[in-house]
């Protein structure tokens, strides 16, 4: 029986989940999530789990902060004046903006903190510093 090899493409369902269990990302409903292993395109927890799977296979796997999105980086903590965000926008806890470098890509950001002439701005992924448990099942080896 063949099995997930480094640069393979292959086929995965999945569910993403917190360690409280609550789910992030699923691809349940859907058609599944089909990647080249090896190209950077995945958190390296979830290439590695993949690994040595075979067609059918249904497995349950723990990935540590280093594996995933990292630790939470104060360095990426912003805080601004209210008055350089658009007029129309009431600032909240979690709310998610879009900005855009100088050279054109948008970064995601996240209100952390609003404060009466502040706003505290985090742009580490919505997931940094969190251990991820995900249930796959491999569909398919091509």
């Amino acid at each position: 029986m063949s099995t997930v090899k480094q640069n393979d493409t292959v086929q995965v369902h999945y569910t993403g989940k917190l360690t409280n269990g609550q789910v992030f990302d699923s691809s349940e409903g859907r058609e599944p999530l089909e990647i080249q292993l090896g190209q950077g395109m995945l958190i390296p927890g979830f290439e590695e789990g993949l690994l040595d799977m075979g067609v059918s296979e249904k497995k349950t796997i723990t990935i540590p902060v280093d594996k995933a999105y990292g630790e939470v980086q104060d360095n990426l903590f912003q805080t601004i004046n209210r008055s350089e965000l658009p007029g129309e926008i009431e600032p909240e806890v979690g709310m998610g903006l879009v900005a855009r470098n100088p050279d054109g890509r948008e970064q995601q950001l996240r209100i952390a903190k609003v404060e009466a002439d502040t706003v505290t701005l985090d742009a580490n992924h919505p997931l940094a510093g969190q251990d991820l448990v995900f249930d796959l099942e491999l569909v398919a080896i091509k």
